[in-house]
Order: C-alpha cells, then structure tokens, then sequence
C-alpha cells in the first residue's frame, strides 16, 4: 500500500523506489481487473506512470496534485476524438489510498518524436511541423467552457502578475546565475504582455516528447499526450514551448509552424518573456539543450531562440 506523500522530496523518493511503486501498481490493476497483463514502468516523468499490456497506460499522482489528476482526467474526456492526432482515451479515474490517485488511459502507439527526430529526412521533419502546428490550432479552436470548474487560471492577467511576482525567486531556485539573472526583472519589464486575449486551452508543454510518431506507418504522427498541466490563456503562451522543444531555435521550422497554424509569427521578445514567465521555467536547462548567443543579453537570446528571420 502507497503512503501518503505531502512534498516534492518525498514523491520524488517514493517515485525512485521501484519495490514500493510496483507493488501498488499492479494491486490498482488487480482492482480494475486488470490481472495477469504485462507491467512495464516508463522511464521519464516526475509522477509513476506504467504501461499495462499494450495498449493503456496508467498513471499515478500523490495527494497534493489532485488537482492536476482530476483536471488530466477532464481534459482527456473533452479532447477525444475532437483533434487532428489522437489524444489518450479517458478509460477510468478514480481514488485509489492514502489521497492517491489514478488515470487509466489508452496508450499511443509509436515512439516519442523527440527520440525519432533525427532518422526523420529534411522532407519528414517539415510534415511533421505542418502536422504538430494544424493540432495546436485546433487545440486553441476548442470550446474550452466545459471546462473552466477546473482548469485555470480563472483570470489570466492576474496569473502573470503572479509569476511576475515571483519570477527571480523561481530561477534563483534553478540555479539562474549571472549575468543572465539580473536582466530578467528589466527583460520582462520591457515587454508589453496583452492585457486583453482571446484565451484558449493549452496543453503548456507542446514539445517533441510529448507527440507520438509511428516509424511503420509513413512515419507520421500518431498522438498528443500529457494534459496533465493543461490551461486556459494566452495562445501565445504555447508557442513559447514550441520554439523551446518543437523547433528548437530553427527559424525557417518556427516559420513553417506559424504559417501551418494560421498566424503570422509572434513577437520574439513576447515568447521570451512567456519562456522566462512559464511555470516551469528552466532557463539553465534551456541554456544547455538550445544554440548560445553571441553574448549572454536576453534580447540576443529572444532572436535566437524565437525568431523567424535569420
């Protein structure tokens, strides 16, 4: 049986313990009838998250992100069938002990295209864009208002005089340095966030390891997963994401991706911003995956990394 967990450090112990999780996932398993079919841990992810058979998945989030489980729950519900790749099936969610809880999902077939990118041709790669940019826009289409009881925030510019509040507290916790750390209040002072939008429903974590690509079929992509930290805001906010993990500070593919989404390209500065103000910002991570700029500026880094022009 799973303990109850009330911190970051202690699921992130618990999630590493093997023997403790394993256990637990196949009692959940044994309860949903699922008896007897193959048990097959995934490697990445903060929350534990099996492979049941071939064809579910289950995943698993400790008392203090019941929010996040009920809200993934929700969103799977909404978005099945409704977008151009295929989303995880909601199949059940529910309590299971200790303020635990469980989505059991149908899983996408293929591999991650972040582990598929590079045996894709130049020709695949551009398809691949035009294909993950028509699936955002129809993401931001969506009607969002069944939704709004529990996926937030309920007032978007509030969220961000939140973030705005806390930005050099969050990276100074990342481990942001100079001289990058000092420019952020100024960076983000200079950039004029609307203040009026029309709002959408995010995933927030648009990247290549969270599309699905079947490398047998045509070698097209087959799904979109991982809603767990999904919003309702700024559509721009996604985008941030996409030049970060989509394109990754290609221009032409961030181009291409603007055009095949149906708008003209974001304001490089504004992405940044969004980037820096994200609720998962990780700029030392970014530093280290992305190009290095000319010079350590924050606006040399908004051209570099969102830019189309080059």
């Amino acid at each position: 049986m799973l303990p109850s967990v009330d911190t970051n450090d202690e699921l992130e112990a618990m999630v590493r313990d093997e023997a403790l999780m394993r256990p637990a996932a196949e009692d959940l398993c044994s309860q949903l009838g699922l008896t007897g079919m193959s048990l097959w841990r995934f490697d990445d992810g903060s929350l534990p998250v099996y492979a049941v058979g071939g064809d579910l998945v289950l995943k698993l989030y400790p008392r203090f992100e019941t929010a996040e489980a009920v809200r993934e729950a929700r969103v799977l519900a909404h978005l099945w069938g409704q977008l151009p790749l295929p989303t995880p099936r909601l199949h059940a969610t529910d309590e299971y002990v200790n303020g635990w809880r469980f989505v059991l999902m149908s899983r996408l077939p293929g591999l991650a295209l972040s582990e598929a990118w590079p045996r894709l041709t130049a020709a695949e790669q551009d398809r691949i864009i035009t294909e993950s940019a028509e699936t955002l826009a129809a993401l931001h289409a969506m009607d969002f208002k069944p939704l709004t009881d529990i996926v937030g925030p309920s007032d978007w510019s509030s969220f961000l005089r939140r973030q705005r509040a806390g930005t050099l507290r969050q990276h100074g916790v990342n481990g942001v340095t100079e001289p990058w750390l000092s420019q952020i209040p100024g960076f983000l002072d200079s950039v004029a966030l609307p203040v009026s939008t029309e709002l959408a429903l995010l995933h927030t974590e648009f990247m290549r390891e969270h599309l699905t690509i079947d490398m047998r079929d045509g070698r097209r992509l087959t799904g979109l997963f991982d809603f767990e930290p999904a919003m309702i805001g700024d559509p721009a906010y996604d985008f941030a994401s996409v030049g970060l993990f989509v394109t990754r500070a290609d221009p032409r593919q961030f181009r291409r991706f603007h055009a095949a989404y149906g708008r003209a390209p974001y304001d490089p500065y504004q992405l940044l911003a969004y980037a820096l103000l994200h609720v998962y910002s990780d700029l030392p991570w970014y530093l280290s995956e992305l190009p290095a700029p000319s010079e350590p500026r924050l606006d040399i880094l908004a051209e570099l990394w969102f830019g189309t022009e080059r």
